[in-house]
This record gives C-alpha cells, sequence and structure tokens, in this order.
C-alpha cells in the first residue's frame, strides 16, 4: 500500500502535474511528472514528499480489473519513491491494454517512462 503522505487526491495536484509536468508514454500506460517542491500547503520550509497519483478509465476495463491494475500500479510506485526527486508530483495514466497486463510489463513500462522523465532515457 501506498502511505498516505505520497498519494495525489486534489483534483488541483493532478491538473498541475498533467498541465505542468513532463510526460513520457509507454505501450500500457503514461507517466506525468511534476518535478520539485509544488505543494504551497505545506507550512514551513519542509521539502514535501513526492506524492503519486492513477487514472484508469472505464476503457481499461470492468472495475475489477481497474481496481487490480491501480493496486499493481501503487506497488510498483511505493518501490520507485525513492528515485523519484523530493516534492515531485507523479500521475500514472493506464491505457486500454495494462488491464490484460502482466506485472512485469507494467514495471517494465513504468521504469522505461521514469527513466526518460528522469534524463536517463532517449526518446
Amino acid at each position: 500500500m501506498l502511505p498516505t503522505e505520497h498519494r495525489l487526491r486534489r483534483r488541483e495536484d493532478f491538473a498541475t502535474a498533467v498541465r505542468r509536468g513532463r510526460r513520457a508514454g509507454r505501450p500500457l500506460l503514461v507517466v506525468h511528472l511534476r518535478s520539485g517542491p509544488t505543494d504551497p500547503h505545506v507550512p514551513g520550509g519542509n521539502t514535501p514528499p513526492t506524492r503519486a497519483g492513477f487514472v484508469v478509465s472505464k476503457a481499461v476495463g470492468a472495475a475489477v480489473v481497474r481496481t487490480r491494475v491501480k493496486r499493481k500500479l501503487r506497488h510498483l510506485i511505493r518501490e520507485r519513491l525513492s528515485v523519484l526527486p523530493p516534492g515531485s508530483l507523479v500521475v500514472v495514466r493506464a491505457l486500454p491494454g495494462s488491464g490484460d497486463a502482466e506485472y512485469a510489463h507494467l514495471a517494465r513500462d513504468l521504469d522505461a517512462a521514469l527513466q526518460r522523465l528522469l534524463g536517463g532515457g532517449a526518446r
């Protein structure tokens, strides 16, 4: 489970990550990353933690399938929080093929997208 302090919940935060962040698309998912401290609601000079949110539409599948995809993605992101810059906003949007994808394929696509966004991958 993704800890509460690392969850993206407000609509404004999703919009900030999607509209002002960088994007990397893969066959199973699209990752939006807004780097740096972006939360004006955090008091003091503390850097907010990296926060992640997920968008899984009905095109992915029925409710059971969408929930399964969200759980897989939450688990994958939790393992990768340490490589993301502090205060970043990450939105992972699952594409229709992700409902049938295996865990390893989702992990591969997520890693490739994050590597590209963090400056380590070629276009």
